[in-house]
């Protein structure tokens, strides 16, 4: 029931009589009563009231009758209504207390009504110029709210105004300040206004200390929180539970989980109880950093303690074991949490959707994410973007770009980090032109491309061989304002490397160090290798200085490069030297080390040295391969050591390392050796082995029975080949066609011949000659002129066509006139027979 304009004047007076008596609990009461009714504003209330003070000159209690209405509206939560009492220009001469206003600021800051609270102290700063002193309390309370609105400047500004007006700051007041520092992280600041407070013979409290905890514990400096607690302590003061929070917190943001767990048994020793929130920051801890047995252990705790784990706890244990791809145990606990009636949140299911992702689970993760939404529970954007990801990885392509459109859908915008997952899936695939049109999206809709797009690209672009491309997203991402990082130049580099523009390559390096940009033993490796390919030596060695120069540590890729450079140019002694360098550097040797130098010291005829390698390699575990026995192998054949490469060969056979390459060796070895029926086994034993023959195994045996006049075995391999699918070369219809014509089975000789031809196999001048020789030995003169000339024509048109190339290349004729235009008269108004006499002449 409402109370009336009667009711209302009848209450104020008796309040303000009961105000007048000193009477304060009852007088609380009738204000609440006016307050609550909801028929009175606090203007209406506060005019009620000025008029009994009006009415009679016996009460003097008008700013206490003030401070009690401001504050009546307070304690009820009605803190609009009591700024605006406050803030109210009636005309009545109503005055609040200092008292007054440091409650309301008060209430306001716990309150968080931080666009109330700035009104309040802008109106006591008015009251202040005309002569109304704030007090310890008032400065404490406004530097508090100006370091948790994050304004470091002004709190300090105002701590520094506090002491010039003669307030001198007490404990309470550095402690707000000390805090307000340690949480903006200025932690040293803090500590030395704790020093100056002691200067000025304040004591600081365990609150003091447990400010600093807190923001050493952030700054992740546990040896300073240590030091913190050994003087706390040697205060003989003690830690509440709070404090004890802000160091088992500290310890495990710094990892140091087992210093966190002996803070607790501290806390529990001290009499102090232990809540869920402690138990959940270390179990957080321990899943984090691997250690799930003793995350076991707490939940164990938790349980017996008889507290009960929440969301949290088991989110936490998920957490732990899908990092450490434990998925059944995670989905176990997930059906523990299920029967505790505890439901997993949107978090919980993006943990095990990120832990399935990493496995590449496609069929589970299909699975939990239909639980998810059956539960009503949306996918998140993180998530999104894993699955992305993850569908990229797998090559699903077109199943990530189904995501995205149901992102879509479902009214989730795509982030910066979605769309780069797209993107460099995209151009993983090499996929460059789809790539573009995400990136083109991006852009509309307002989205920056970071550091992390336009590597994708500029990566995609220089495996791809578009160094001009690249190029461009380079210089777009410079004038974004983006820093491109080692990775982005050295794939640069390795680009224009492999494009064969060393001078390029060289260009950007330089461009990085001047950059700024400390190259990493990569960049140097790509560059050197790109160098150590064009056989620039010379500069390659120069980088290679600069490299260690840098305090850089050359890697196995870096030395691979130059030893196999130095074999190529046949400087072994300089190739093992590097050899000898790199073992003393402790670079392990790898396979393709020692295969480089086996067969650069098997080629210069020296086998000691490549045996004694293939020792060293065993011994030191690196696994052998086919290429390091074909080396010894070739070199063993090359300086006619039969049983070592015998011996050599039957090892490659029990380790199933020998090869067509292998065989190939061996067969042409054996046949040098005239050892033909040897290298006849050999080819039995390919097949028996399952190792295919090629042409040039076939090619060598028939060469060899063509020699030793055994036809019928070469007519045999001849046509067993190409059963094989094999097709003779001319170097075999050339071996054949010697074989029969010095035997003198010319017919045979004119049957291959024409056979040869009428595959369109191309005859050499060897096979010419042959020829001659056979019609020459048959009778057949004017056919033996015809492919004299024949033979003459070719050379007369291989020697122009080298002379042409090189007048184009003066600029002499264009370059789209081919030799056969010129021959065939064609764009050039010559004719047929002085184009054969110029080219003629010209050769």
């Amino acid at each position: 029931m409402g109370t009336c304009q009667n009711d209302l004047k009848v209450l104020s007076l008796l309040f303000v009589v009961l105000c007048n008596c000193k009477m304060y609990g009852p007088a609380s009461a009738i204000v609440k009563r006016m307050i609550s009714d909801g028929n009175n504003s606090g203007f209406e209330i506060l005019s009620a009231v000025d008029g009994c003070f009006r009415e009679s000159d016996e009460f003097a209690c008008k700013g206490l009758v003030f401070n009690m209405l401001i504050d009546g509206y307070s304690k009820i939560g009605l803190l609009d209504e009591a700024v605006d009492l406050f803030s109210c220009d009636t005309g009545c001469e109503f005055v609040p207390s200092l008292f007054s206003c440091n409650a309301l600021l008060r209430d306001l800051l716990k309150g968080k009504k931080m666009e109330l609270f700035w009104k309040v102290w802008a109106k006591m700063n008015k009251m202040n110029a005309g002569g109304f002193e704030f007090d310890v309390y008032s400065y404490t309370t406004v530097i508090d709210a100006y370091f948790k609105v994050r304004n470091a400047e002004e709190g300090k500004r105002l701590f520094s105004e506090m002491g010039e007006k003669g307030c001198r700051p007490n404990v309470a007041t550095y402690n707000v300040v000390i805090g307000g520092l340690c949480r903006v992280g200025f932690v040293d600041e803090a500590v030395e206004l704790k020093n100056s407070m002691v200067e000025k013979g304040l004591v600081p409290d365990s609150y003091t200390y447990v400010n600093l905890i807190y923001g050493f514990s952030a700054a992740k400096r546990l040896g300073d929180v240590r030091l913190v607690l050994s003087e706390l302590i040697g205060k003989g003061l003690k830690l509440d539970t709070v404090a004890y929070y802000a160091l088992i917190d500290g310890f495990v943001k710094q990892g140091d989980v087992e210093e966190a767990f002996r803070v607790k048994d501290e806390l529990v020793a001290s009499g102090n109880q232990i809540d869920l929130v402690i138990y959940n920051t270390l179990l957080k801890g321990f899943c984090k950093s691997g250690k799930m047995e003793k995350a076991r252990e707490v939940l164990n705790e938790i349980i017996r303690m008889g507290i009960e784990p929440n969301s949290r706890t088991y989110t936490s244990l998920i957490q732990g074991y899908c990092r450490m791809r434990k998925m059944v145990s995670a989905f176990e606990l997930l059906d523990e949490m299920k029967k505790k009636n505890l439901v997993p949140s949107v978090f919980t299911y993006g943990v095990i959707i990120d832990g399935l992702c990493h496995c590449g689970d496609l069929r589970q993760i299909n699975a939990i994410l239909g639980e998810m939404i059956t539960r009503g529970l949306k996918p998140n954007a993180i998530i999104y973007t894993n699955l992305v990801s993850t569908y990229f990885k797998k090559n699903k392509l077109q199943e990530a770009g189904k995501l995205v459109e149901r992102m879509r859908r479902e009214g989730i915008t795509p982030d910066v980090s979605c769309f780069n997952s797209l993107i460099i899936g995209l151009c993983k695939a090499k996929r460059m032109d789809e790539a573009r049109i995400y990136l083109v999206e991006m852009l509309r809709r307002g989205l920056k491309p970071n550091i992390h797009s336009f590597r994708a690209f500029i990566l995609g672009y220089c495996m791809a061989g578009e160094m001009q491309t690249a190029g461009r997203f380079f210089n777009e991402m410079l004038n974004s304002g983006l820093v491109p990082n080692d990775v982005i130049y050295t794939s640069i580099v390795d680009g224009y490397c492999k494009e064969g523009n060393i001078a390029e390559a060289i260009s950007t390096f330089r461009c990085m160090l001047a950059r700024g940009i400390l190259p990493e033993v990569q960049t140097y490796s790509v560059l050197i290798n790109g160098l150590s390919k064009k056989l620039e030596l010379r500069e390659a060695l120069g980088i290679f200085l600069e490299l260690l120069e840098k305090g850089l540590v050359p890697d196995v890729d870096t030395y691979n490069s130059l030893i196999t450079s130095f074999c190529k140019i046949c400087d072994v002694d300089k190739a093992f030297q590097l050899y000898e360098e790199m073992c003393e550097k402790g670079v392990e040797p790898n396979t393709l080390t020692y295969n480089v130098l086996i067969d650069g010291f098997c080629k210069a005829g020296d086998l000691t040295e490549p045996f004694q390698l293939f020792d060293e390699m065993t011994k030191r575990g690196v696994p052998l391969d086919g290429s390091v026995y074909n080396a010894l192998l070739s070199g063993c054949c090359k300086e006619e050591k039969l049983e070592q490469a015998l011996e050599l060969f039957r090892d490659m056979l029990e380790k199933g390392l020998a090869s067509t390459l292998s065989f190939n060796t061996l067969i042409e070895f054996l046949c040098i050796s005239n050892k033909l029926q040897e290298a006849h086994q050999l080819l039995d034993a390919m097949l028996e082995e399952q190792v295919n023959p090629n042409h040039d195994t076939y090619t060598t045996l028939i060469n060899q029975y063509c020699k030793v006049q055994n036809m019928e075995k070469a007519k045999q391999l001849f046509l067993e080949m190409q059963q094989r699918n094999l097709k003779p070369a001319t170097i075999t219809y050339r071996s054949l066609l010697n074989g029969y014509n010095r035997m003198g089975n010319r017919s045979e000789v004119f049957v291959v011949f024409e056979e040869m031809l009428g595959k369109g196999i191309e005859p050499d001048n060897f096979t010419y000659y042959v020829m001659i020789d056979a019609h020459c030995k048959e009778g057949n003169v004017m056919e033996a002129l015809k492919l004299k000339d024949l033979i003459f024509d070719k050379r007369v048109m291989d020697y122009a066509a080298k002379v042409l190339e090189c007048m184009a290349s003066f600029g002499w004729v264009s370059n789209s006139i081919s030799l056969a235009d010129i021959v065939k008269g064609e764009n050039s108004g010559v004719d047929l027979d002085e184009s054969k006499d110029l080219m003629k002449q010209t050769a």
